[in-house]
């Protein structure tokens, strides 16, 4: 018999940039998330919600009953909107926690917690604290009657944020831990914000934490709630100082490094989260204890962390277009999954400017609500959000879908 010849085996196909796991993938779960939280400001300051701090179902049903059709079609977008993200989120959430133990347990995994990087296993709580922020905002939106038993629910909600803080410390404790007793610290290779990464986890749980100060009517909640969250605020300030000044000399002497340079713009949303964390503490002690802010303060301190996002905003896109970042992992061949890191500063961005229109311009009286400057301001904190859209839909289908004939491996 005549032998037959082996059919011709085409190249392996390569696996998509997620089979190559890290934990620097939790941030696609936490971009996720903020843009959930980007469509609930449209209904925080744009629909009347008399006598609370946040709108929730009834608020939203009755302005949309008897909205304009330009309201309701703003209302349907901010629900599509949230609902969606929001099962993005916990998608990518529960994708994240079923491949992290395998991760750790693997040699790559196990090089991790031996190097600089493993700082990155901070980004575990920081989507935890995420997720559960975002959970309270569909509980707002969608649960009728839920603000009637709120009161019950702001216990449970800081019992979860401290078991969250309390795996934060963990990890924590675990990285410096090794490197203050054992050393091993490579400080040449610390030339970005990464080691920043902590201090955005601990500043989501104080955010968190803050909530009951704000919507609380009960003393000893608030005042819970006022300890805990100004807790984990100076922990998150101190962190992000001392690991500011450390990546700032190291990227001196040795540039910043190509692929961890996103980072280069975490101040941006660690400076929203801190500024929502010092709105909510600041109501709580306006109405439960007295301490009186003006409005002309609120303006001034938004105003000087927006300061902060724009000065290093513009220093991040500045070495990302001297890099070619965006040539070479966002659409060139390659791929990082550190490129999700880039979501969150347009996310904040948008968030913290809506904030800065509302409770700063508006009440100080600079600009009138719903004239033309107030919307065209609010246009640039929605452009932001769209572009966010497009980045992160282009990352999933960049790390999570169908790969093309030769890609590069992924970085």
């Amino acid at each position: 018999m005549r032998k037959t010849s082996a059919l011709p085996q085409g190249p392996a196909v390569p696996p998509r940039p997620s089979e190559t796991y890290a934990p620097q993938y939790f941030l696609a779960s936490v971009g996720a998330g903020g843009l959930a939280v980007t469509f609930f400001m449209y209904l925080m300051f744009w629909i009347p919600h008399v006598g609370r701090p946040v709108p929730v179902f009834g608020d939203i049903q009755a302005a949309f009953l008897s909205g304009t059709p330009a309201l309701q079609g703003m209302i349907l977008i901010a629900l599509f909107g949230i609902a969606g993200f929001a099962v993005l989120n916990l998608r990518a959430l529960a994708w994240n926690l079923s491949r992290l133990k395998p991760f750790l347990s693997s040699e790559r995994g196990k090089a991790l917690r031996a190097s600089n990087a493993e700082s990155q296993l901070m980004a575990l709580p920081l989507a935890l604290a995420m997720s559960v922020n975002m959970l309270f905002i569909l509980g707002l939106v969608f649960v009728p009657g839920l603000w009637g038993v709120v009161e019950y629910l702001f216990p449970l909600a800081m019992a979860g944020f401290l078991a969250i803080g309390v795996l934060a410390f963990r990890l924590l404790g675990g990285f410096l831990g090794r490197v203050l007793v054992h050393g091993g610290f490579d400080c040449s290779k610390n030339n970005s914000f990464a080691q920043i990464l902590p201090a955005f986890g601990f500043a989501m749980i104080g955010v968190g934490m803050a909530a009951p100060a704000a919507m609380s009517q009960l003393t000893l909640t608030a005042g819970l709630s006022l300890i805990f969250s100004t807790f984990f605020l100076i922990t998150a300030a101190l962190i992000a100082g001392l690991a500011m000044i450390l990546g700032l000399r190291a990227m001196m002497e040795h540039g910043a490094a190509q692929e961890t340079a996103p980072t280069l713009m975490i101040l941006i949303p660690l400076m929203t989260i801190l500024a929502i964390l010092t709105l909510r503490q600041g109501h709580g002690l306006h109405s439960l204890f007295g301490g009186h802010t003006a409005p002309a303060d609120t303006l001034m301190s938004l105003t000087r962390f927006l300061s902060v996002q724009i000065l290093f905003g513009l220093l991040g896109l500045m070495v990302l277009a001297r890099q070619g970042y965006g040539a070479r992992f966002l659409w060139g061949a390659e791929a990082s999954p550190g490129s999700y890191a880039l979501v969150c500063p347009g996310v904040a961005m948008s968030v913290l400017l809506q904030f800065w229109i509302n409770k700063g311009l508006v009440a100080s009286g600079l600009i009138a609500k719903f004239g033309l400057a107030y919307w065209a301001l609010s246009g640039v904190a929605v452009a932001f959000q769209i572009a966010m859209i497009a980045l992160l839909i282009g990352l999933n289908r960049k790390h999570f879908g169908a790969q093309p004939a030769n890609p590069a491996a992924p970085a």
